[in-house]
């Protein structure tokens, strides 16, 4: 059966990622990216790209202290080339598409007719939580992506100098996918493979012991992981304990769990999926369970949703456990229903209904921002929205308007707020915006306001 990669499915995989990149500059040029994380992402690229120490200058730390990502020094070289957030709209959405190649290639791998290795991709585009990740800003794990079913395809390949050096890569996007490299693991456990085993749990628990015992603290003034304890604090302090905690007692992973919201969430993540897997697709779905566990430990609900990046690796894992499914089959038909479920649950689960409604909530808003960009200097020191930091973040400084940075916005020397109290988005309120802009016209500072209620003001008397 030849099931070599096509030209078809290239073409096709690129044409995806060109809609992909396309919707999500749409989503951003009509305000509705966010300082988390894009904002944050583009300022790390940019002040590396301009050979300035990147310590993002809302949160005040270094971009290897929030999850050890290394491989983000890739994009100030992009960034050097030419300095455009599009750089990470661009990646992510190609990245995602991409995805479909190795898909393909576990597909022919498991013996599946040219139909079924289209599916298969077709599996893939339509997830719901592909077409919305997208769409969330931006995380650097997406990059990986098509590195993880690579991986499993390595695996099942008996290729393991690739699959170590696709782990690795894995590992440079995000501290959170050691939990995926566990899995794997786990996955190859279950089959008894105990080199590999072995060889991917030492990968993993080296990289945790360096960034939980030397990097982190290095950087954080010997903190550790800028979430790991306000989002797992009942399994521990920092990430190393986490792991200790779910491995040693793992029965204290489900005492915290909300049981009626957890199962919305694995009903909704496996849904396009489900009715194509079969016994022998759970050997995959063992890797899944270490990240699964964590989602549903977290104490913020963000991480159990079809629209941010933690459950992306989960698509992956569980498209492959449908190949495996299919592969069962002694009669390889072209399942038209399958086709007809997937695009359903698409229909029912992505967001791109979205564009005709919450995304349009600031359109009058575009042009407005157009001009007072326009206004701004490469030096401004600027407070403002959190929709608004990712379309100036190109600068030493720049945060939004959230409750920690209004208290002490006079004595940190910002000298431009740029605020719209009608409409303060995530994280902010509107009497905490009118209140700075108040206390701004008090002290006499040039301001200037539009009808949707943008309002910019600049301290004359700051030095530039």
């Amino acid at each position: 059966m030849n099931n070599t990669l096509t030209p078809r499915l290239w073409w096709t995989a690129l044409g995806l990622g060109f809609l992909g990149w396309g919707v999500a500059a749409s989503r951003h040029w009509l305000l509705q990216s966010n300082a988390y994380d894009l904002g944050l992402f583009d300022q790390w690229a940019w002040l590396m790209s301009k050979g300035l120490s990147p310590i993002s200058s809302m949160e005040n730390v270094h971009v290897l202290a929030d999850h050890g990502a290394w491989m983000l020094y890739l994009t100030g070289l992009l960034y050097w080339f030419h300095p455009t957030i599009q750089w990470l709209l661009a990646s992510q959405a190609f990245a995602l598409s991409l995805t479909a190649i190795p898909i393909w290639m576990l597909a022919s791998q498991a013996g599946l007719s040219r139909r079924l290795c289209w599916f298969s991709c077709l599996l893939w585009w339509l997830q719901p939580l592909v077409f919305n990740v997208n769409l969330f800003d931006f995380h650097p794990e997406v990059w990986v992506m098509p590195a993880l079913a690579m991986a499993i395809w390595c695996q099942r390949q008996q290729r393991f100098r690739g699959w170590i050096l696709l782990l690795i890569l894995m590992l440079g996007c995000r501290d959170g996918l050691v939990l995926v490299t566990l899995g794997l693991s786990l996955s190859l456990l279950i089959q008894k493979r105990w080199n590999w085993v072995i060889a991917g749990t030492g990968l993993s628990g080296a990289w945790i012991l360096l960034l939980s015992q030397w990097l982190y603290p290095l950087l954080r003034n010997g903190e550790g992981p800028k979430a790991a304890g306000r989002m797992f604090s009942h399994l521990g302090n920092n990430f190393g304990d986490i792991l200790f905690t779910l491995i040693s007692r793992p029965w204290l992973a489900f005492t915290h769990i909300d049981l009626g919201g957890s199962a919305f969430y694995l009903l909704l993540l496996i849904l396009p999926t489900l009715p194509f897997w079969r016994r022998r697709s759970l050997v995959i779905l063992s890797a899944a369970v270490p990240l699964l566990l964590v989602n549903l430990n977290a104490e913020t609900s963000s991480y159990r949703t079809l629209i941010h990046h933690y459950s992306i690796p989960l698509a992956v894992i569980s498209v492959t456990a449908a190949i495996d499914g299919l592969a069962t089959k002694q009669k390889q038909v072209f399942p038209w229903k399958g086709i007809i479920w997937a695009i359903a649950c698409w229909i029912a689960l992505a967001k791109p209904w979205f564009f005709t409604g919450p995304y349009l909530n600031r359109m009058e808003m575009v042009g407005e921002v157009q001009q007072v960009i326009a206004k701004l200097t490469p030096k401004d020191r600027v407070l403002t929205t959190s929709y608004l930091v990712p379309q100036i973040s190109h600068r030493e400084h720049i945060a939004f308007a959230k409750q920690s940075q209004s208290k002490q916005a006079f004595k940190r020397n910002w000298n431009v707020f740029l605020l719209n109290p009608n409409q303060p988005g995530w994280g902010s309120k509107k009497s905490i915006q009118k209140l700075l802009l108040n206390q701004a016209k008090e002290r006499n500072w040039d301001c200037e306001s539009w009808h949707s209620g943008l309002t910019f003001c600049k301290n004359p008397r700051a030095a530039i």
